[in-house]
This record gives structure tokens, C-alpha cells and sequence, in this order.
């Protein structure tokens, strides 16, 4: 069973503190010895005992030497904990008047607070607006003329891609015909391509004589419907 934990209060029982404090000061050597073997650190440790014996500790560097360091880094913090505070001292009025005028300028620019007003400041507030409303339209122009190309950009582009889909459109349809006619678009080009067919002249002269010879050659070469269609023309 482990010991219970111990109250952190003052030991009344005079023996039972002095045996208490003994054992306590051992271990506090002993880890203070272990911090400064396993982190390389300068540690110096003072106890005064309640009777007012002296017990210290120190690594391989003198006591007096870690105690001028200690006062040394404590004089630097000190002092610049002071220089702050005359520092914030001295700059904090100047940032108040500076905040008080920006707020009585911004009130100046809104229209408020112009009684005290003279000419030659007005003709100032004049020219600061004047001024200050150059650079807004200045900046106004140049977002609308980024605005307008970025729009020109776009347009150009969808008309590119409007181009490309009305091309693949037609590519599609003339398929879709050759697909749908395979008989009629081989016959018209064969039709086309013949000597014969060629060199007929519907209506002409020498149809009416050639007629009767070239009917059979060229009815096997003709579809129906395009007979047809020649005999209703003549």
C-alpha cells in the first residue's frame, strides 16, 4: 500500500520539520545536481535552513559567478522594463493628439465641425478633397477598364468555342446524310462521274435524235425516279 499524500502545510511538531526539512534538502540537492549533469545548465541553489544555517549548491562555475550573472541579466531587465514605461510615458500623448487630429479631419472631410472655419482653410479642405477625388476616379477608371478587357477576354473566348461546336455541328449532319442515303449518294456520285450521263444534253437537238439509241444505255445506269424526271423535262 502506497503512502498517502502529504497535506502542504506547516509541520507543527518542531522534531518532525527539522527531520522533514533534512530529508527534503537531500533530495533537492540531488535534483539539482541531476538538472545541471543532464541539461548543462549553471544552476545555483541557496537554502537557509529555519534555524539559519546556510546550504548551497552550485555547478562547476563559482556561486559568485552565477550570482553577478543573475544580477546583471535582473539590472538589464530592469532597465528596460523602465525605458519602456518613460518610453510609453512620453509616446502615449503624442498618439492621443495624433488620433484626435485624424478624427477631427475625418469629421472636417464629412462636412462637420466648419464654423471655426476660415477662407484659407476652406480653400485647403478644397484641395484636399479635390485631390482625394482625382485619386478615387483615377482608381474607378482603372477597375473599369480592367473590368472591360476581362469581359473582351471572355467574349473572344466563347465566340472561339461557339466557332468549334458550330464546325463540329455540320461535320455531324453531313454523317448523319451519308449515313441515312448510303444507295442515293453513291449512285448520284457514280451518275456524276459516267461518260455517258455526262454528256447527255437534256432538251437539245440531238437528244430528240439519239433518243431511241441511248434510251436502254443509259435507263440500266439511271435510277426510276431520275428517268422519269428527264422524260417529264423533255
Amino acid at each position: 500500500m502506497g503512502r498517502g499524500r502529504v497535506e502542504m502545510k506547516r509541520i507543527e511538531n518542531k522534531i518532525s520539520r527539522q527531520v522533514t526539512f533534512s530529508k527534503r534538502r537531500s533530495g533537492l540537492l540531488k535534483k539539482t545536481n541531476e538538472i545541471s549533469v543532464l541539461c548543462d545548465a549553471e544552476v545555483a541553489l541557496i537554502v537557509f535552513s529555519p534555524n539559519g544555517k546556510l546550504f548551497e549548491y552550485s555547478t562547476q562555475s563559482s556561486m559568485e559567478n552565477i550570482l553577478e550573472r543573475y544580477e546583471s541579466y535582473s539590472y538589464a531587465e530592469r532597465n528596460l522594463n523602465t525605458t519602456y514605461k518613460e518610453n510609453w510615458t512620453v509616446e502615449y500623448p503624442k498618439l492621443m493628439a495624433r488620433v484626435e487630429l485624424l478624427q477631427r479631419n475625418i469629421r472636417h472631410f464629412m462636412g462637420e465641425d466648419l464654423d471655426a472655419f476660415n477662407l484659407r482653410e476652406f480653400q485647403g479642405l478644397e484641395q484636399q478633397l479635390d485631390t482625394a477625388l482625382k485619386r478615387v476616379r483615377s482608381r474607378k477608371n482603372q477597375l473599369m477598364h480592367e473590368s472591360i478587357s476581362q469581359l473582351q477576354k471572355k467574349e473572344k473566348e466563347l465566340q472561339e468555342r461557339n466557332n468549334l461546336i458550330s464546325k463540329k455541328l455540320k461535320e455531324n449532319e453531313k454523317k448523319q446524310i451519308v449515313q441515312t442515303n448510303p444507295g442515293q449518294s453513291s449512285t448520284m456520285t457514280f451518275l456524276l462521274q459516267s461518260p455517258s450521263v455526262a454528256n447527255l444534253t437534256i432538251g437539245g437537238p440531238s437528244q430528240a435524235t439519239d433518243e431511241s439509241q441511248n434510251r436502254d444505255g443509259y435507263n440500266a445506269l439511271m435510277p426510276p425516279w431520275m428517268f422519269h424526271h428527264v422524260h417529264n423535262k423533255g
